[in-house]
């Protein structure tokens, strides 16, 4: 037997998370609003505790600028290589094989 599994939201499970960390309502009146189940609320709540020390950290910026410089450096090489491709396009014509 098959088992539907819902699919929330990122939106959902920020909200849910926050709610949970804050601790101004119990688990239950959470999932009695929210209609998602205490251990997946719990899960939530853990996942962001863990991410968030990686948003404050100086580590974050570094890493982003490096993926950037990364992905500039990747768009150069496609533009140098599209433009040898049409070259040798180009000059094969001039050269008949065979």
């Amino acid at each position: 037997m098959a088992v539907n599994r819902k699919k929330h939201s990122t939106q959902l499970k920020t909200k849910v998370a926050i709610e949970a960390i804050k601790q101004q309502k119990t688990t239950s009146e959470i999932t009695a609003h929210y209609g998602v189940h205490a251990t997946q609320i719990n899960t939530w709540k853990k996942q962001a505790l863990a991410i968030i020390p990686q948003a404050f950290s100086a580590q974050c910026k570094p890493v982003a600028q490096d993926q950037q410089r990364l992905i500039e450096e990747l768009y150069r090489q496609i533009g140098q290589l599209s433009v040898e491709r049409d070259w040798l396009k180009k000059n094969a014509e001039l050269f008949p094989s065979g």
